[in-house]
């Protein structure tokens, strides 16, 4: 959380092959705003419905901070109105970010805040800079984050998330990377350049597959073991009908990398 940034704020995309890049910008802290929630609401909006896609990172752009959470001076003035004006628009955009069909990155290169770690949990992936602190300070206002004590809980255990939330305090890359919150730490360069490279790894593989995956992965946590595994076996039926698999099969066999179309 931080008080000062942009007025307004929005994000940014760009394209390259099958990846998508997300840039927050408002100002030098990545502020979370009305604007920028609108704006990045319309930008996940659009990317859902693309089935060309095979990747999405989510990054700071050129801002110090990935994202140092919520605009506390918008607080006052949403007070009574707290649910409409702000809850539930950040709550949508969230699980809109973490509902993309497509696998995704959050590249921290700097703090990830309150509502910036929030933003970052709803994503698949995480690349943390070394030497960059992320945590929930929201207690030290008095605030909660919300959707990031469900994430977080997920991600690490009850007893880390809530060391996290009672405390405020920020962990380091380090800790980070081992607790799980990230999948990796980018030592040399920038997180962005080493979600770049994870996020052309994953192109390069099946498309489908990995749409797939996310899917079963993301609804492990909440079927029963038979519902989980019923699902499971309708995702192969749908590989095995796909022209993706028999061109893996064929790329193997012949000994050259495959082609994969999202067929």
């Amino acid at each position: 959380m931080a008080n000062d940034g942009a007025a307004g704020g929005s994000a940014r995309l760009s394209e390259t092959s099958f990846i998508a890049e997300i840039a927050l910008w408002n100002g030098p802290l990545n502020l979370v705003t009305g604007s920028l929630l609108r704006q990045l609401n319309r930008i996940l909006a659009d990317l859902a419905r693309r089935d060309d896609l095979r990747c999405v990172i989510l990054h700071g752009g050129e801002s110090r901070a990935f994202c140092a959470g919520s605009d506390i001076k918008e607080f006052a003035s949403v007070r009574h109105e707290a649910s409409e004006r702000k809850i539930l628009v950040e709550d949508m955009v969230l699980r809109n970010l973490a509902r993309l069909p497509m696998p995704t990155i959050a590249a921290i290169d700097g703090p990830a805040l309150g509502g910036g770690l929030e933003l970052a949990l709803c994503c698949d992936l995480r690349v943390l800079k070394a030497g960059v602190a992320i945590g929930l300070p929201e207690c030290h206002l008095g605030g909660l984050a919300g959707s990031g004590a469900v994430r977080l809980t997920r991600l690490v255990g009850p007893a880390r998330a809530k060391q996290m939330l009672f405390t405020g305090a920020t962990i380091s890359s380090e800790t980070a990377l081992a607790w799980g919150v990230v999948n990796a730490v980018a030592s040399d360069g920038s997180a962005l350049e080493a979600a770049r490279r994870l996020a052309g790894e994953i192109a390069e593989r099946g498309p489908i597959s990995n749409r797939l995956a996310k899917d079963l992965v993301d609804r492990a946590g909440d079927l029963p073991l038979d519902a989980g595994l019923m699902q499971a076996n309708v995702a192969q039926q749908r590989i095995f009908d796909s022209d993706d698999l028999h061109e893996g099969a064929a790329a193997f066999f012949g000994k050259r990398a495959p082609v994969f179309a999202g067929r």
